[in-house]
């Protein structure tokens, strides 16, 4: 497995990283324990889950996927062999996550209530790489990473300043339980912003950006690609399967039994009009060149020079073999001429 390098921090992590969302929803713990062993044994040394999983998030279910990534560790007594990162939700009204019962915002008490709730539940005394989920303000981010909207931002009210949030993640890193820091479904205008507090003030420097990023959605490479070349602050690509739509297994209406789409309502960022006619595509291509075409979608975010990872995440066994097999294939100049023809015509249909 390959390995490339963390921002500035002078570690590596593996080219693909184990997502375990799906960890106390759809995979059971033991479903989750064999997920890692697999990933594991294949070289995968990097796994990313977050306070709020399981997904979809909800008051039952939070913190599950720690809980079972921890139990793992346990058992396994690996926790010096992985590199581990969670997340910290941004501002949002699941005030389930708090103690309190307070809506989610990223102020000095909240991050570090959360690292202390995240720390537990892995039974771990440190998290390699700690993310701000979310920003704390109105910005272009998940279903809407293209648009910012004015009237929002205008009507912004209460917003954790940058600089008291890396003063936040400072103390903790200060305090040996977060190792490096990053960002997640963030702007370019974040990203510079967070990168120059960390400058002026002598503050812990984000080392990574963890946002979607795959064939239906390359508006990435718009603004955020220079900023992680320049500033070495990688892509941690998320969804590069498009939660499964790139596999093709939707086309035509289908919903096969346990898929995701079959079971929750919440896919409509990858269902907008094109993104079918894009799949059909890149499904094609896929098959004349003889590959899978979830590995062909995962071959083509690993290749991207801006990529630090690409996080694959999975339900079973075989799927995740596919996707660890996409992180290992090489694509020909050919196939990515074909796959940038493709996006010249289609675009980007489903950011």
């Amino acid at each position: 497995m390959q390995t490339r390098p963390l921002g500035r921090t002078g570690e590596t992590v593996t080219a693909i990283c184990l997502g375990t969302m799906t960890f106390g929803e759809q995979n059971s713990e033991a479903e989750g324990h064999a997920q890692m062993d697999y990933a594991v044994s294949r070289g995968v040394t990097f796994f990313d889950t977050a306070e709020m999983y399981s997904v979809p998030p909800k008051a039952e279910t939070y913190g599950s996927t720690e809980r079972i990534i921890g139990s793992w560790l346990k058992a396994r007594g690996k926790r010096d062999d992985i590199f581990l990162a969670s997340k910290v939700a941004g501002a949002g009204p699941s005030d389930w996550l708090r103690p309190d019962k307070a809506p989610t915002r990223l102020t000095r008490a909240q991050i570090t209530t959360a690292l202390e709730q995240s720390l537990k539940r892995l039974g771990a005394d440190h998290i390699d790489l700690y993310q701000l989920h979310w920003p704390d303000r109105p910005a272009p981010f998940g279903a809407n990473p293209t648009r910012f909207d004015a009237a929002l931002w205008q009507a912004r009210a209460g917003e954790t300043a940058i600089a008291e949030q890396l003063e936040a993640l400072d103390g903790l890193v200060k305090a040996g339980k977060v190792r490096f820091i990053g960002l997640s479904n963030e702007s370019a205008w974040g990203t510079m912003s967070f990168l120059k507090e960390s400058d002026v003030r002598g503050l812990p420097r984000i080392q990574t950006v963890q946002n979607a990023y795959h064939l239906l959605n390359r508006t990435y490479e718009t603004a955020l690609a220079e900023v992680a070349l320049r500033e070495q602050v990688g892509l941690l690509a998320y969804s590069p399967l498009a939660q499964g739509f790139l596999t093709g297994k939707y086309l035509d209406g289908a919903r096969p039994p346990g898929a995701r789409v079959t079971l929750f309502d919440r896919q409509q960022r990858y269902q907008k009009p094109g993104s079918e006619a894009a799949v059909r595509d890149y499904v094609g291509i896929a098959r004349e060149f003889g590959l899978d075409p979830a590995a062909l979608a995962i071959a083509f975010v690993a290749s991207r020079p801006f990529v630090t990872s690409a996080i694959v995440g999975a339900t079973s066994l075989s799927q995740l073999k596919t996707a660890i097999d996409g992180g290992e294939t090489v694509l020909s100049d050919e196939i990515l001429a074909r796959i940038d023809e493709v996006h010249q015509l289609r675009g980007n249909p489903a950011p």
